[in-house]
């Protein structure tokens, strides 16, 4: 294992963490590199170009808006929502940015971006920045990909802390569910355990935890934004074109004035919809959102981590951080052997992942053993393979905001078959894992986010 617990809970900002916080991340590691070289002073001008998905969803997905951010030398998990309205829209009315905080040039959003659908052979999300001199003559050109969950790679200039970490060796390796489970087992530890041995290699335990709950806090507070607990929500229609209506606040008030229906099978599932729309459409409204373990499906672990809190007795926070630690260990397996990009494998790799993640978190706080978290994981995967990355208008939207809510509940499924069973099943987590990278790779381009197949195509756009 490779990464860190915060390498696949990243704080950020939507409405997608491969096609805005990945590209505004290349950008800020370009703008740094003009400033460490000593070519900033003479930079004059900016050419961008985008690739393969990033060009034909970038603008829905908002992908201007990121690199601008980047450009600038925001970053995702410290910019300030409330502010970006204004940044960018400052550099549209005077054709002006000014790069990492210091050297002003002219910049025309209109022009200096330009698309090639040809996506680039490393990666469907690809980017090259191009800064010029005076004259015209290039002074910096480097590429990268974004390669889902904020993650990104860069092709040509030296690797740098934007880019994939590569962290000290950890006492608990593992690369696969079976190792995970073989080396739980070895040692006597439970994945969580397991885990926080892991992290403690790269921060006191304590700062683990501190780190591990705000990411729990940060998740709470979009869904207290999203359903309007934070001051009324001001943009009730989402950006993009659509027209697409918050339904958060309404269906938060109405859960509230309605009676405790006890009787009622399915009030907890009315909560968890509403908990997982509250925050994707929050993500969409370019909010604070934590990829979990990406932007377009940020709302599913937040609202099973909810449901947790609010549906089962005897909650507490180190049930909070032994759900999150868990999910994260499941992330890990498929970001090392298949792909967490939407505009890779579809969206199996987002909200399938994501849902695979919180049903191994939730089963672990209601006392799963290490094979029965394994069982849950590969329900909820199994049950999303083939799952397509259709965005209609190329906005985190439609079908992305109830499909989190549709995720959430089976998660929560997921983890209930699996607790009724002593953990024994014929398909293992690692051949689902494998089967969702196969089935990626024989989907057809115009079903990964590209929006040029599905409902993308199907649903006229008002």
């Amino acid at each position: 294992m490779a990464l860190s617990v915060f390498d696949i809970f990243k704080i950020g900002i939507g409405p997608s963490s491969s096609h805005t916080v990945g590209p505004m991340r290349a950008a800020r590691n370009f703008a740094r590199n003009l400033h460490d070289r000593g070519l900033l002073s003479r930079t004059a001008g900016l050419r961008i170009h985008l690739y393969g998905s990033l060009a034909e969803t970038g603008a829905g997905h908002r992908t201007d808006m990121g690199i601008m951010l980047g450009l600038m030398g925001e970053a995702p998990d410290t910019v300030d929502p409330a502010a970006i309205g204004g940044l960018v829209g400052a550099v549209a009315r005077e054709r002006r940015l000014t790069i990492w905080r210091s050297h002003t040039i002219d910049f025309d959003p209109e022009t200096a971006f330009s698309g090639r659908v040809k996506p680039m052979p490393e990666h469907p999300n690809g980017m090259r920045f191009i800064a010029l001199d005076a004259s015209g003559g290039t002074l910096l050109d480097e590429r990268y990909v974004s390669i889902g969950g904020g993650f990104i790679r860069a092709l040509d200039s030296i690797e740098t802390d934007e880019t994939v970490p590569e962290h000290a060796p950890m006492p608990y390796p593992f690369s696969t569910g079976s190792e995970l489970m073989d080396t739980c087992h070895r040692h006597g530890l439970t994945i969580a355990q397991l885990m926080l041995a892991n992290e403690s290699v790269l921060r006191p335990p304590e700062e683990v935890r501190a780190g591990v709950l705000r990411i729990a806090r940060v998740m709470d507070d979009s869904i207290d934004r999203g359903c309007g607990l934070n001051g009324p929500v001001t943009d009730e229609i989402l950006p993009g074109g659509l027209k697409v209506r918050r339904r958060a606040p309404a269906l938060y008030a109405q859960l509230k004035a309605g009676p405790k229906k006890k009787d009622d099978v399915m009030f907890a599932m009315d909560w968890v919809n509403l908990y997982a729309m509250a925050v994707n459409e929050e993500n969409a409204a370019s909010g604070r959102v934590v990829t979990a373990p990406t932007n377009g499906a940020s709302g599913l672990l937040p609202a099973v981590l909810r449901y947790y809190r609010t549906f089962i007795p005897g909650w507490s926070e180190d049930g909070v951080v032994d759900f999150l630690l868990t999910a994260a260990a499941i992330g890990f397996l498929y970001k090392e052997n298949a792909s967490i990009s939407g505009a890779e494998v579809g969206c199996q790799g987002e909200v399938g992942v994501a849902c695979s993640m919180a049903a191994a978190g939730l089963t672990a706080v209601q006392g799963g053993t290490v094979e029965q978290i394994e069982n849950a994981a590969e329900i909820g995967m199994e049950h999303n393979l083939g799952l397509t990355c259709d965005p209609v208008g190329g906005l985190v939207q439609i079908p992305c905001i109830e499909r989190n809510a549709m995720g959430g509940n089976k998660a929560i499924n997921a983890s209930r078959l699996a607790l009724h069973g002593d953990g024994k099943h014929h398909v293992s987590l690692d051949t689902v894992i494998e089967t969702m990278r196969q089935t990626g790779a024989d989907m057809q381009s115009k079903y990964k986010e590209t929006s040029r197949g599905g409902l993308a195509v199907n649903v006229v756009e008002c």
